[in-house]
């Protein structure tokens, strides 16, 4: 007999994110009149990099300490076919979509039938095996990195070299797959995930297969991050070990807690707050990782929520006092 999906799923989604979305595009189209294109792109695809990373930290539960991997291998695979296959970029960006989808499929696979602490290293120790891979293999280019990739023409029509041609691409990326995350996660499948996140033992009892809906939520998030990294590899002309460190792994945990896990939008507003700040700290050198943490710390002290967390708490306290 088939199980129903809980009552929350055919809920109507509120008619204010509709606004907050369509206000973030326009704001979108418009930004770079004012401000650096090349700073806003990267902080686009590190945006839809936290998202699809939200995606199974916020409403899963699952904390993975190796996504790096997806957005790594994503930008080496794009820039190799782009650079050596001459692949067109839209062909290029697939395949390294589908080279990250399918590296997420193996590691869920090995790694979802744990969780918590265990979960995190399996997926931890996955990703170090595949940064030293990528070390030494001969079509990564080592520590020189893969340098530089051809942009191209998008359709061979559209022409990549142009910088404004080149954010609203990135900017139509990020759109898309942040309305694909928005869209699972107000769907049935995206309460399933939430009920598994709140009390997995009952989902269980309810009938759900809870493995099947957590591997398929850590291969959508392995997807949208290799979409990211792709992306990033072709906007940057260049993918770098560092796109498989560890250290890119914490800094998407670090986007996530600090905008606001398990929210909408917290991911993008994390995102951008660590890339600005990673922006005008760079003179400061090897301080940037001191200071970064030191913000990261008051912000979890005061913000237990994230900065979107907390303004919504607020908002909610504020409508349930005010008079009717």
């Amino acid at each position: 007999m088939r199980i129903a999906a809980p009552a929350t799923a055919r809920l109507r989604t509120p008619t204010l994110d509709y606004v907050l979305i369509a206000l973030l595009i326009a704001l979108g189209v418009v930004a770079p009149f004012a401000v650096y294109p090349m700073f806003l792109m990267k902080a686009l695809c590190f945006a839809l990099f936290a998202c699809a990373f939200n995606l199974l930290l916020g409403y899963v539960g699952l904390l993975s300490f190796g996504h790096a991997a997806f957005l790594g291998w994503a930008a080496y695979v794009c820039g190799h076919t782009a650079k050596v296959w001459g692949w067109p970029p839209e062909l290029a960006i697939l395949a390294g979509t589908a080279t990250a989808t399918l590296l997420g499929l193996v590691f869920g696979w090995l790694a979802i039938r744990r969780t918590g602490i265990y979960f995190a290293m399996i997926t931890l120790a996955l990703a170090q095996m595949t940064y030293f891979f990528a070390l030494q293999a001969p079509f990564t280019g080592g520590e020189d990195g893969l340098q530089p990739i051809p942009r191209g023409e998008l359709f061979g029509v559209i022409d990549l070299g142009r910088m404004l041609n080149m954010y609203y691409v990135t900017l139509a990326v990020f759109v898309f797959g942040f309305l694909l995350i928005y869209r699972t996660v107000h769907s049935p499948f995206g309460q399933v995930l939430k009920a598994i996140r709140e009390n997995e033992a009952r989902a269980v009892s309810l009938g759900y297969k809870v493995d099947q809906y957590k591997l398929l939520a850590f291969v959508l998030s392995a997807a949208l991050s290799g979409f990211a990294g792709a992306t990033k590899a072709v906007v940057f002309q260049f993918a770098t070990l560092t796109d498989v460190h560890w250290h890119t792994s914490g800094e998407v945990v670090l986007m996530t807690l600090l905008g606001g896990m398990g929210t909408i939008f917290g991911p993008v507003v994390g995102a951008f707050v660590v890339v600005t700040l990673q922006n005008y700290l760079a003179g400061f050198g090897g301080w940037v990782t001191v200071i970064t943490g030191a913000i990261f710390v008051a912000c979890v002290l005061l913000f237990r929520r994230g900065i979107v967390g907390e303004l919504t708490r607020f908002a909610a306290a504020q409508k349930r006092v005010r008079p009717a």
